[in-house]
């Protein structure tokens, strides 16, 4: 077993390498500052795509974990020049929060203030802040919060809603893509605002974020998670009532490990307890959809009994972590052999071994999804550097015990 865990490792790490040397080679945009906005999958440019709050975020949270893991000076200037664009050009400086969108040149675009983007920000910062010990990083990262708190903290029913206007006014279309529901909560604005908060209290212990962290896993206790499936709820309307049956694979095999991270960083036991039985059943509930090559399928939509059988390049970077957790959790070798076949699958299939990094994913009749991009508002380096990054940092704390 060791031997298999040092491979695994070794691999990971040349992998994070390889993910890093990609977006440090083909992403910056040498005349307009920062990153490039869209990339196609034969890495060609397009030099005028809007660059988006998310995908900034994201690099910075990847530069700065890699360089915490592995402290070599080009990561660190990746996310020194990550820092500054943020807060050059979606910050903003009036009304607070960040700009959904900016366009090519850095100007505001979409200026409708998304918690999903704030709690990236929150999220990148206070990573950024591990790294560089950047003590005005964590200051923006702590102003972040409390403008995420003041506007969109339900203070009824718990939670927090999902978009306003620039003025933090309220909208209409909620949605973070066309394909979500518009729905006022949903499960994966939560998870990563659950996420944000997590890291944000690793270099800002304050007492009231603990209890916003420990409320929101009550949240994901009391109304996100069925306790009977293992699933999650992912739409929901402002009293919780459930307002969708689709099962997402992929959130529900990150989600086992996410929350089992934040009961875990405020230390509280019973919390811990809790989520580690949780995060078991949803391990096993996401362990059904599983195809025989090893790779984690999309979601499930019971309402028209319809399977998407695609692979995409983030549920299977989640499922490396997810089953590698639950295997760590239960010590059933099952788990960590899935883990390890999923990286089979992406060795095999995901990993773009021409241009570099990863593909977008597989679609059902097998074929590369070519059409979605390399590098855009959603396509990041976020999902498979972090599961290099985590599972490598596991691995050594097991080895070296």
């Amino acid at each position: 077993m060791p031997g298999r865990l040092k491979l695994y490792a070794a691999e990971l790490e040349d992998e994070l390498k390889s993910i890093l040397d990609y977006w440090m080679t083909f992403t910056p945009d040498p005349e307009y500052g920062g990153f490039k906005g869209k990339i196609h999958t034969d890495s060609h440019a397009d030099p005028q795509a809007p660059k988006g709050s998310v995908l900034n975020a994201r690099i910075l949270w990847t530069f700065a974990a890699a360089y915490h893991l592995n402290p070599q000076k080009e990561y660190l200037q990746m996310a020194d020049r990550a820092y500054a664009y943020i807060n050059d050009h979606f910050i903003d400086q009036e009304f607070g929060g960040v700009f959904w969108t900016v366009n090519y040149k850095g100007n505001p675009l979409d200026t409708k203030k998304q918690i999903y983007a704030i709690a990236f920000t929150i999220y990148a910062f206070s990573e950024y802040y591990l790294a560089s010990k950047n003590e005005e990083a964590k200051l923006k990262a702590i102003a972040l919060y409390k403008d995420l708190v003041k506007y969109s903290y339900d203070p009824k029913r718990g939670g927090y809603f999902e978009a306003f206007t620039r003025e933090w006014q309220s909208i209409e279309d909620l949605r973070l893509s066309d394909k979500d529901a518009n729905e006022k909560k949903t499960m994966n604005t939560h998870l990563h605002v659950l996420e944000a908060f997590t890291t944000l209290y690793a270099i800002w212990p304050d007492p009231s974020l603990k209890e916003k962290i420990k409320a929101l896993l009550d949240d994901f206790c009391n109304h996100m998670i069925n306790p009977y499936t293992g699933h999650l709820n992912l739409f929901l309307d402002e009293d919780w009532t459930i307002k969708s049956e689709i099962i997402s694979y992929g959130h529900d095999i990150e989600a086992s490990w996410l929350l089992l991270e934040a009961a875990e960083g405020i230390n509280e036991e019973k919390a811990v307890l809790k989520i580690k039985e949780l995060s078991l059943k949803m391990a096993e509930a996401s362990l059904k959809a599983i195809d025989d090559d090893g790779a984690l399928w999309y979601e499930y939509d019971p309402a028209i009994v319809h399977l998407n059988r695609e692979k995409h390049w983030w549920v299977q970077a989640e499922s490396m972590v997810g089953f590698f957790n639950a295997w760590q959790l239960s010590s059933e070798t099952r788990y960590l052999e899935t883990s390890l076949a999923n990286w089979q699958f992406v060795k095999d299939q995901i990993i773009d071994h021409k241009n570099g990094e990863w593909f977008w994913g597989i679609a059902e009749d097998g074929s590369v999804m070519t059409a979605e991009d390399k590098v855009g508002l959603w396509k990041c380096p976020y999902h498979n550097s972090r599961a290099c990054i985590e599972i490598v940092k596991r691995i050594s704390g097991l080895l070296n015990r």
